[in-house]
């Protein structure tokens, strides 16, 4: 490990989150391995914990005229319970607990997640892709296609056109990860190094969300859950009937997402691999009579080590990086890592290729016929707006993300909800009329402690007894209520709507009847003023105290921020993927989805990349 030397401020803070006294960690070692994770965070992520919790010890200091460190045990916990009940201090402990659980979960389980993680071999080999790191490539170079990014979108492009003899090169600006890795890092340095921003990209607003995005060859697809929902048909008439794109007609997009669903094996999730939470959120469902089952999923051959998030150790999930690249590596796709780009490089109004720049700073120039920009929803926008080739006033705005919540339940008998898939039954009752969807969701263990209530010496209870919980997932279909500004770095912000905010707070009522339906003896809302509910009959005061912007709120599948469509005025992207104003220039990634697709958008992604991918072939090799 590292030499760091953590702030008195920050040891305290971790004393009084998890208290030694009652079987938490030491906590200067915590704090060690905390400030080892924040020194890989952007600096004014970092810069801004290291503030909030100084601001702990100023409080300490008006109360007790001493440092949390100089505190009894008694005074800590007298502390920290008092602040945790105060509505502003409780959101700020809230948020900086979250990172102190992560690490701590991660460090103390990785044992058994590196156990569960060799139990079997790999059922398939690594892809032998045509990799190149950055500073192994030229500084100048050219093609007929440069490929921005290697995720669902970019890598069905790669695929496509190298088929048609197209020279193509694809820039990623992660790394060329191996189940190797996968198999022998430190789950938190598997979280770290395959996340953007080491999974802390956050969306500002009430509720600020935080929004974990794959980096990577593979790009998301490395580190999702796997789930695999074809397009719902009214979300394609929408698409169709009011955004123009021809398609997204049901006949032929159906053919699209067969094809991404035979790339990707997609298959139910096998009731013996599923593990008990996902059977116990099939129970509950059951009871009361909604409709639920088994999650489809791009996963054959997943022996259910609930891995996923941190990289599939068994390279059972079929990710684009082992489906869809090697082929278009088959044809003379060759892909360069570590490679970020900076702004795309026009001769007038066409583009000619890419500016971008190594890790050590040096440049990189690619000249190409055709550039395409598939860097997702998050990151396209900048790199526009850093080309200065588009001035459109929707650019970066209508982004959706699918905000959730997640709800607990704790069980008599032991559940460990990590033992099975981590994604793998869901309720689909209320999809269609409300837009709440839920889904089974654990985490590798100690990774997902950040919904249990609670500080100090209660909250040590909790984790101890994470075994016996079963986690739920409530996901909403939500309006374009987020926006992506900046240039040199993305800002991203959230204004959540009313009817959503609602929708949410429904989620978690509708997850707590499951759980009480399955047997649960109590359950954790994430709702600060009702954070626990010890039977069904608490679920109305729920209702009653519960405030959106005080949630727990994540996201997963930003779309939309430069959306594709017919009408000039509300779409920066025509409906062949052209970014309008400049020739030779296409987006092709979730970023131009001109709706939020109401389910998880992997096969959706790819699908609308095929069908653009036609598009070009007709406009460019006929």
């Amino acid at each position: 490990m590292s030499k760091v030397t953590p702030s008195k401020s920050l040891i305290s803070f971790c004393s009084a989150v998890l208290p030694q006294e009652a079987g938490g960690p030491d906590p200067e070692d915590l704090a060690i391995k905390l400030s080892l994770y924040l020194n890989r965070l952007p600096k004014d992520f970092h810069r801004g914990y290291i503030a909030a919790v100084n601001l702990f010890d100023a409080i300490s200091w008006a109360k007790y005229q001493s440092r949390i460190s100089g505190l009894t045990f008694d005074q800590r916990e007298e502390l920290i319970l008092r602040l945790h009940k105060n509505k502003i201090t409780f959101a700020l402990i809230e948020a900086l607990k979250a990172l102190v659980l992560l690490v701590n979960g991660s460090y103390s389980n990785s044992p058994e997640i590196a156990a569960a993680a060799a139990k079997n071999p790999p059922v398939r080999e690594d892809a032998k892709l045509n990799t190149v790191t950055a500073s192994s490539y030229p500084s100048i170079s050219r093609c007929d296609i440069v490929i921005v990014g290697s995720g669902a979108g970019g890598s069905i492009v790669a695929r496509e056109l190298s088929s048609k003899g197209a020279d193509v090169i694809v820039v990623e600006e992660g790394q060329n990860h191996t189940s190797q890795e996968f198999r022998e890092n430190m789950p938190l340095d598997r979280f770290a190094s395959m996340y953007r921003d080491g999974g802390a990209t956050a969306l500002l607003g009430l509720p600020p969300v935080i929004m974990p995005i794959g980096r990577g060859v593979g790009g998301t697809t490395l580190i999702n859950s796997g789930t695999c929902y074809r397009t719902p048909d009214r979300v394609l008439d929408l698409w169709h009937n009011k955004f123009g794109l021809e398609f997204a007609r049901k006949d032929l997009f159906n053919k699209y997402l067969d094809d991404a669903e035979a790339t990707f094996q997609v298959g139910p999730v096998p009731l013996d691999i599923m593990g008990n939470n996902g059977l116990k959120a099939i129970e509950g469902a059951t009871k009361l009579n909604w409709k639920t089952g088994p999650l489809i999923r791009n996963a054959p051959g997943c022996d259910g080590c609930c891995q996923c998030a941190i990289g599939c150790p068994h390279n059972a999930k079929i990710g684009v990086h082992l489906s869809v690249l090697p082929i278009a590596c088959q044809n003379g796709t060759k892909i360069v890592t570590d490679l970020k780009v900076l702004r795309v490089i026009t001769d007038g109004s066409k583009a000619v290729g890419i500016y971008s720049k190594r890790t050590d700073g040096s440049k990189v120039i690619i000249y190409a016929d055709l550039v395409v920009i598939a860097a997702g929803a998050t990151e396209s926008p900048g790199i526009i707006r850093r080309s200065e080739i588009s001035s459109h006033p929707h650019l970066g705005r209508n982004l959706a993300v699918h905000p959730a919540v997640a709800v607990a339940g704790k069980f008599e008998e032991e559940i460990f909800p990590w033992h099975g898939v981590l994604q793998s039954a869901s309720v689909e009752e209320f999809h269609e009329s409300d837009g709440i969807l839920v889904e089974a969701t654990a985490t590798p263990p100690g990774m997902g402690s950040m919904v249990l209530p609670g500080v100090g010496s209660k909250l040590i209870d909790q984790i101890n007894d994470a075994k016996h919980l079963v986690s739920l997932g409530a996901m909403i279909s939500d309006g374009p209520n987020g926006r992506v500004f900046g240039k040199s770095r993305t800002i991203l912000t959230y204004k959540m709507s009313d009817t959503d905010g609602s929708r949410l707070i429904k989620g978690i009522e509708i997850c707590s009847k499951i759980l009480f339906a399955a047997g649960a003896k109590e359950v954790f809302t994430g709702v600060t003023r009702k954070p626990v509910l010890k039977s069904k009959d608490d679920i109305r005061e729920l209702k009653e105290v519960a405030d959106y912007k005080e949630l727990h709120v994540a996201a997963f599948h930003p779309t939309g921020s430069i959306r594709a469509g017919t009408d000039p005025q509300i779409c920066p992207v025509d409906i062949n993927g052209n970014l309008r104003g400049c020739e030779n220039l296409f987006v092709i990634d979730a970023s131009l989805l001109p709706s939020s697709p109401t389910v998880n958008p992997q096969i959706s992604i790819m699908a609308t990349a095929k069908a653009i991918s036609e598009n070009i072939v007709n406009l460019y090799f006929n």
